[in-house]
């Protein structure tokens, strides 16, 4: 029962914040209005500006933000405990994490769909600018470049995932087109097309079908990974609405869906139990049989600061003010929109992550594989969870989520193989949706920053050698030829062949935790600075703020440690110039603080200027 309680007490939780706390920070803090004119509205081209109903919005946006990273990082972080884990999804999520993705949001959509970096220079500083756009384009070239391996990863791990992911793009592609035309209600489309993904999970892996999920899972990674990033590109540059916004709400519709039956799994577990370990015997108590707290657990990390590092997307994620600012703020239609999109999703992010704690310190329990066959109870964690080593690869991770969550789903009298092959679609498609928004991303990240350079002058920008990074094809073109030539060099001191290539991106993985949660807090500081320009008050965001500098930085300056002892030189001066920027657009804010209060930048990129939008700043 005591993990019945957690999650539907969660569940309340969650939903109480944002009847409270969201709608605070929704009419008090950023007074959203209505009437407003928004960037989908003033700027639409077709393609990235497009007003889109919140309900698909909210599919793009949550399945964007999540990827794999509510998943890996709550299933690893139970090695410290299940208590200090949750502590952390519960409250962070509320207090900081959605905070944060509401907040980038709306400054963006405030500042015509720009993203944080961008809006930073007229926030902030011009010199900051440049410097957060860098950080940017270092977190997104590691997350291009790894993710292709991620999926990879999971889809030869789970063959049966494989040809219900692939499907998702032809339907999605029909569905867009039918609903951008057509206009017509999103119930009848959204059954069928729910009903169409669980048919593939539930036939796509029987007779010839298997045989060809198993001949996809043999490629190469570097084949996937070239196919994912070829992919990725047509994402990026496609209208919003042809491939984008559809295939991210048909994952929506599955994955909310999938997290209904984990649920209801959950709640039969823990009121009857789970599936009986034997054919006619009892069924199984639901019981956590992870330690509460775990100081020191063989060979892992120091638990301060490094649980803040390792769960991210569940709590707080810096790559979630990519999402918010640059492509949930270009199609949002109407100002109101914006707390269910923003805070809402960081919400369901949390719950998920709250799910995935439970899954592994509880759902394990009920049965998992091991070297002398099923285990169960505190075996079963203790086999997957004894020391750091034991969680080092991606596999373990992800198995220990999807072990757990299908017991859930086996207690509801589903067959084992088909909750297996519909977790590990859950976990592919969450990993792919954040693959394609990266790539668009980018695209933005590395267009901002070639106009830096590209004169201004009429005339002049078509000859200037960066100009061709100004346009969306080549600054996609260029965003994956990095990609996928950083992810197609071997592992260090491997030989490159078909087997070892495509795992290179891994050389920049160890910095991504620390980059990317210093991400949050740089875009913090931007949220704050906005406001503080507004008078608005700042009260309820500068301990997230300096939470968010302070832990992050923490992190990097032991790492960067580890690597000099190691001897990994790339890698530390990577993360010594990843603090150095940190410390100068610091040192830039608290130079602009005391002159910013009430004064407002520059409003020649900001809706704001418009006598249309109705608000009081």
């Amino acid at each position: 029962m005591q993990t019945l309680a957690i999650a539907l007490g969660a569940l309340v939780l969650y939903l109480v914040a944002y009847h409270t706390y969201g709608r605070f920070l929704a009419r008090k803090i950023f007074k959203l209005d209505p009437a407003a004119r928004v960037p989908s509205v003033e700027m639409e081209d077709g393609s990235d500006y497009v007003p889109t109903r919140k309900g698909v919005i909210f599919g793009h946006h949550f399945t964007s933000i999540a990827g794999t990273g509510p998943i890996v990082g709550p299933a690893l972080a139970v090695i410290w405990g299940w208590v200090p884990a949750l502590l952390w999804v519960l409250f962070g999520s509320i207090l900081i994490g959605a905070v944060h993705d509401f907040g980038a949001l709306v400054v963006s959509m405030r500042n015509r769909g720009q993203t944080v970096g961008d809006i930073a220079g007229r926030v902030l500083s011009k010199r900051t600018r440049l410097l957060f756009l860098s950080v940017l384009f270092l977190a997104l070239t590691i997350v291009l470049a790894i993710f292709g391996l991620v999926i990879a990863a999971v889809l030869k791990q789970y063959p049966a995932a494989i040809l219900p992911c692939l499907v998702q793009i032809p339907i999605a592609i029909v569905i867009g087109v039918y609903l951008h035309r057509r206009g017509v209600n999103l119930i009848i489309p959204s059954l069928l097309t729910l009903a169409i993904m669980y048919l593939t999970v539930a036939f796509g892996n029987v007779g010839f079908l298997a045989d060809i999920n198993q001949s996809l899972a043999a490629l190469p990674v570097v084949a996937w990974v070239a196919i994912l990033l070829l992919y990725s590109y047509l994402a990026s540059v496609l209208p919003v609405w042809t491939l984008l916004q559809p295939r991210d709400f048909i994952n929506s519709l599955q994955l909310i869906s999938t997290l209904g039956l984990i649920v209801i799994g959950l709640v039969v577990a823990g009121l009857i139990g789970g599936a009986p370990a034997s054919p006619g015997g009892d069924r199984q108590s639901l019981e956590i049989v992870a330690p509460a707290f775990r100081a020191a657990p063989e060979g892992a990390p120091w638990i301060f600061p490094f649980l803040f590092i390792t769960i991210a997307c569940g709590a707080i994620s810096g790559f979630h003010c990519l999402v918010s600012s640059g492509t949930s703020s270009k199609q949002l239609k109407s100002e109101s929109d914006a707390q269910f999109v923003g805070y809402g999703s960081m919400l369901t992010e949390g719950f998920l992550a709250t799910l995935v704690i439970l899954a592994c310190v509880a759902g394990l329990g009920l049965g998992a594989k091991g070297a002398d066959g099923t285990l169960f109870g505190s075996a079963a964690y203790e086999a997957r969870y004894g020391s750091w080593a034991s969680l080092g690869s991606l596999g373990a991770k992800v198995g220990a989520f999807v072990e757990g969550s299908a017991n859930f789903l086996v207690a509801l009298g589903m067959k084992a193989p088909f909750a297996v092959a519909l977790m590990g679609v859950f976990v592919a498609s969450f990993a792919a949706t954040t693959l394609d928004t990266a790539c668009r991303l980018q695209r933005y990240v590395v267009q901002e920053l070639a106009s830096t350079f590209v004169p201004r002058e009429a005339s002049a920008p078509s000859r200037h050698p960066l100009s061709i990074l100004t346009n969306k094809h080549g600054a996609t073109i260029f965003a994956i030829i990095l990609a996928g030539a950083l992810a197609a060099l071997p592992p260090p001191g491997a030989a490159w062949t078909l087997d070892s290539a495509g795992k290179g991106g891994l050389i920049l993985w160890p910095l991504f935790g620390a980059t990317n949660q210093l991400l949050a807090g740089l875009a913090f500081l931007v949220i704050t600075f906005w406001l503080w320009r507004r008078a608005l008050p700042v009260w309820f965001i500068v301990p997230p703020t300096i939470l968010m500098l302070v832990l992050p930085g923490i992190a990097m300056g032991i790492k960067v440690y580890e690597f000099f002892q190691n001897a990994q030189i790339l890698l530390a001066v990577l993360g010594l110039a990843t603090i150095a920027l940190q410390l100068w657009i610091i040192f830039e804010a608290v130079a602009a603080w005391p002159r910013a209060r009430g004064v407002l930048e520059d409003l020649s990129g900001s809706t704001e200027s418009l006598p249309e939008g109705g608000r009081s700043c």
